[in-house]
């Protein structure tokens, strides 16, 4: 607020739910939640620096005993209207009605009896509560809150038709990966159908949880952008201002006949009226704003930056002094790695741009009140331990472009061997049963393989959290270090991973992003941090190295294991989560997409094979780490994806329709069948 006067701002807008988080979750059904808001607003309303602007702030609001989604508006220690949220977000990661009501009554206002609290500050008992706008002086002003912009009927179109020039939008949006287009092309053509100016405030930042919300402030005229806010940044605060001319506006909607017709038609909305105006009378020469072509950041872009951001704010709010990471020389990990590094970077370039704020939280990581960081690889160092845990199934390359890449970052790096741990179980297990398993390749059975290799990945888990608390330690430093993991969206999804291996950690900054768009964005980080290391790990099949060498070199890869490679299983996971398809539909929509490659007995085999073995490992998703949302199908169970974890695996009636499908389009083309799908 104060940054908005001191730039000549008349009105001051918000993000949704700002003043106690949009994040708070089932601490909404707390009365201690409501009890602190209204004393936040109780300081904002006495405040010097909210006098004399039109303040437009976000909070919950218990009404008649039901809880609403409020926009507070207040101007000079009064209470202009508080207007219940009509539209309420409840897909995806939003969960809105679970905790809020909408308000369903259009352009209907009642009283609203303020707390005593507040009417000490005010003098007012009672302020209107509903969906009404506000005519100041020399303009009209509406409201909308986040989803209410997204809705097919969106309160702006009506209220623009009444004659409202400003339109108002909080939003508590979070980052998707190619997302942010979207939400400009919303706000953009609200105003270019109807005309006027619209005002759009989000939050920016890790508000606690698996999402991070992607600022993308704007204010829009006329379908034209004319201010763009940052997408990622450090800033804790960023303000956005603009000054335009109303006339335009005005000029806009005259010529525009269909809405004049309209106009004539719509039921008007109840008026607030303040004695306040936004313009001044001594304002003729000040310069207006002309619009702006939005610049948007590529996937890649967004990759290294969105997580870094998310990072940051983890780091410094959990109070740990830095992060270690298991380095495999892989993709995942290594893209984990250069995270991190992009991080670094951040927090290096905000010091330098005088982000005091950054500095005292860099300060407070590495217990140094002199420190500051200027250089992207020694802050790394401080903060940052990777660790490559051989055994006698890792290769002398991927060792090698471990060590590389992290003498690259700049990474405190260290190597171990963790054959005597494993040798050790196993020894256990043995000398119990009296019973040695073999891997494959030396005649044990698959269930031999599968668990030696699983004790492996298991044991690099328990060194991992070892190393994270006490590395630190061994060098003379405080603290502790947060652990990281790096299973991708799609191994998740497959369940190619092992429960309580290192996929289990702290957190996981690509458990929401494809290893299609990883490889990607590996390829933006030789390019732009010149990570040379990375071209041998772009070059590199993937692969987990948990079965024996042979001669020296990698005996398994990533894909044969699975049974399908990763641009297959990206396709399996849009068409499962983004298209809504179980099996007989994901079949029916590939062998369309695959037809010039499979026929359609290929198809069947490959679409089952998925869902038996997702069904199999779905179990896995209930432990699956925390982890930054970037990807509309990720399969997270906590909040985004909600399924059973425990599954037919069969699948007998998809699977019997598939089959019935497939043998009358043999039998359209002529093919004789002599047994089922397999």
């Amino acid at each position: 607020i104060e940054i908005a006067k001191r730039k000549g701002a008349r009105y001051r807008l918000g993000p949704e739910l700002e003043i106690c988080g949009y994040g708070c979750s089932d601490h909404y059904y707390e009365s201690d939640t409501l009890l602190h808001s209204f004393q936040v607003l109780a300081r904002l309303l006495e405040s010097p620096a909210a006098q004399d602007i039109i303040c437009d702030v976000g909070m919950p609001v218990m009404h008649r005993n039901v809880r609403y989604n409020c926009r507070v508006i207040f101007l000079n220690k009064k209470i202009l209207l508080i207007r219940p949220k009509v539209s309420l977000a409840n897909a995806g990661n939003y969960r809105e009605l679970r905790w809020f009501t909408p308000w369903n009554k259009a352009r209907h206002v009642e009283e609203y009896f303020l707390p005593r609290m507040i009417q000490e500050v005010t003098g007012q008992d009672t302020v209107p509560f509903g969906d009404a706008v506000l005519a100041t002086k020399d303009t009209c002003l509406g409201t909308e809150i986040c989803e209410e912009l997204w809705a097919p009927n969106s309160p702006h179109i009506e209220m623009g038709l009444d004659g409202v020039e400003i339109f108002t939008n909080s939003s508590g949006s979070h980052h998707v990966l190619r997302k942010a287009h979207t939400r400009v092309d919303l706000v953009n053509s609200a105003t270019a159908k109807n005309g006027g100016i619209y005002i759009l405030a989000n939050q920016k930042g890790c508000d606690g949880d698996r999402l991070y919300y992607d600022g993308c402030a704007m204010i829009s005229m006329n379908g034209d952008t004319v201010a763009q806010g940052s997408q990622f940044s450090l800033d804790d605060v960023e303000v956005l201002v603009a000054t335009l001319d109303l006339e335009d506006v005005r000029s806009y909607r005259a010529e525009i006949s269909s809405r004049n017709l309209a106009a004539s038609k719509v039921n008007p909305f109840p008026r607030i009226k303040v004695n306040f105006a936004l313009s001044r009378s001594d304002s003729v020469a000040v310069p207006t704003c002309m619009p702006i072509q939005w610049r948007h950041h590529s996937p890649e872009e967004e990759i290294c930056l969105g997580p870094a951001c998310w990072l940051w704010d983890y780091l410094r709010r959990s109070r740990q002094a830095g992060f270690l990471l298991p380095l495999s020389g892989g993709i995942d990990s290594s893209a984990t790695a250069c995270i991190v590094y992009s991080m670094c970077h951040q927090v290096c370039l905000a010091v330098k741009n005088g982000n005091a704020e950054v500095l005292a939280d860099v300060r407070k990581i590495v217990h140094d009140e002199t420190y500051v960081p200027e250089e992207p690889r020694e802050f790394c160092r401080r903060v940052f331990t990777t660790c490559y845990m051989a055994s006698e199934n890792s290769s002398q390359d991927t060792c090698n472009r471990a060590k590389l890449l992290a003498e690259q970052i700049g990474s405190y790096h260290i190597n171990l061997n963790i054959d005597a741990a494993v040798k050790a179980i196993v020894g256990i297990f043995s000398m119990v049963t009296g019973r040695t398993p073999c891997f494959s390749v030396y005649g044990g059975s698959s269930r031999e393989n599968l668990a030696l290799q699983n004790v492996q990945a298991r044991v690099r888990m328990v060194l991992a959290y070892l190393f994270a608390q006490l590395t630190l330690w061994t060098r003379g430093m405080p603290g502790g270090l947060l652990v990281l993991g790096s299973a991708n969206v799609d191994e998740s999804l497959r369940g190619y991973l092992t429960k309580y291996d290192c996929s289990s950690a702290d957190i996981n900054p690509i458990g929401g992003i494809s290893k299609t768009d990883l490889k990607s964005f590996i390829q933006y980080c030789i390019e732009n941090f010149q990570l040379t290391a990375l071209r041998s790990i772009m070059a590199a099949p993937p692969t987990a190295e948990l079965e024996p060498l042979l001669d020296g070199q990698v005996s398994q890869t990533d894909e044969a294991d699975m049974g399908m490679t990763y641009a297959e299983l990206s396709i399996y996971g849009k068409l499962r989560k983004i298209a809504k398809a179980g099996p007989y539909s994901m079949f029916c929509k590939l062998i369309g997409l695959w037809k010039e490659i499979c026929t359609p007995r290929e198809v069947a085999s490959k679409v089952k094979h998925f869902f038996r073995t997702y069904a199999a490992n779905r179990h896995k998703m209930t432990t699956l780490t925390p982890s930054y949302h970037a990807e509309n199908y990720s399969p997270d169970d906590n909040r985004f994806d909600l399924r059973p974890f425990l599954y037919n695996t069969a699948w007998s009636w998809q699977f019997r329709c598939i089959d019935r499908q497939v043998s009358n389009l043999e039998k359209k083309e002529g093919i004789s069948v002599a047994e089922d799908v397999d």
